[in-house]
């Protein structure tokens, strides 16, 4: 189990009952109960943590009562506990640990785990779940080991470089939180047999061009035949690896100002 791996940093303590909800697995079913993805079920039981992605209560310390894991996401979480007796699920930077304190406001102490405004931050900091629109939480660089760099600022607006090296505007009056997300080596992690794999949800596929000509727009042919495509497609016939999805057209491509380098052909 992954508690074993990182036994020094995760906590084996129970969640918190009233930070939790029940979650019912899809399947990969949309709304009329039809499956619409392949190789998708089962898995084990998962309780939904609330994590709380905002951090409202501005001005208010709060204590690291332990790190745990979230079946739910690739970094871990922080179970804090607030000055007023609240307690809350915050996603954990990389070095926090339990018993820091800390807090968010316009304007605080630059130390990981705290969370203000963008335009409070000096520039080359390395910051995670920021937000795109004020008040909204954060939707920026929330998974595990990720983070953004702070460019510079221009007219209202903080210039972000993302992982992917892509160096957009967000306006400056949004909060981020200090550092690095936790669980950095997650990348790394061997799932190393199969029941794991089942155990999270994930269901034996089978290949496109082992599937007959009316299944897949792979399928047909005798033994190891090739797709006999010019590039690979999915089950219904779409464009796949690769294929470019983002829309031309799409509001916010004006605050890109330098986008994503290209891959290199090998």
């Amino acid at each position: 189990m992954q508690f074993v791996r990182f036994r020094n940093v995760v906590s084996v303590e129970r969640p918190v009952k009233s930070l939790t909800r029940g979650r019912k697995r899809l399947d990969a079913r949309n709304s009329r109960g039809v499956k619409t993805l392949t190789g998708r079920g089962g898995g084990a039981k998962q309780l939904l943590r609330l994590v709380d992605l905002g951090q409202q209560r501005l001005g208010v310390p709060a204590t690291v009562k332990s790190i745990q894991y979230d079946p739910n996401r690739t970094a871990f979480i922080a179970h804090i506990l607030f000055t007023n007796g609240a307690h809350a699920y915050v996603l954990a930077p990389e070095g926090l640990k339990a018993g820091d304190r800390i807090v968010a406001g316009p304007s605080t102490k630059i130390k990981p785990g705290n969370r203000l405004q963008l335009k409070n931050m000096p520039t080359g900091i390395v910051i995670h779940n920021v937000e795109l629109t004020p008040g909204r939480g954060g939707q920026i660089a929330r998974s595990a080991g990720t983070s953004v760099t702070l460019m510079g600022f221009d007219g209202g607006y903080a210039l972000l470089k993302m992982p992917s090296g892509e160096i957009r505007r967000v306006l400056d009056k949004g909060f981020a939180s200090i550092g690095m997300l936790s669980n950095p080596d997650h990348m790394n992690i061997r799932i190393a047999k199969a029941g794991r794999a089942r155990m999270m949800g994930r269901r034996p596929t089978t290949r496109g061009k082992a599937k007959n000509p009316v299944d897949h727009p792979h399928g047909g042919g005798e033994g190891h035949t090739s797709i006999g495509l010019k590039q690979p497609k999915t089950r219904t016939g779409r464009p796949a690896l690769g294929y470019k999805t983002r829309n031309r057209k799409k509001f916010s491509n004006k605050f890109i100002v330098k986008p994503r380098p290209k891959k290199r052909k090998k």
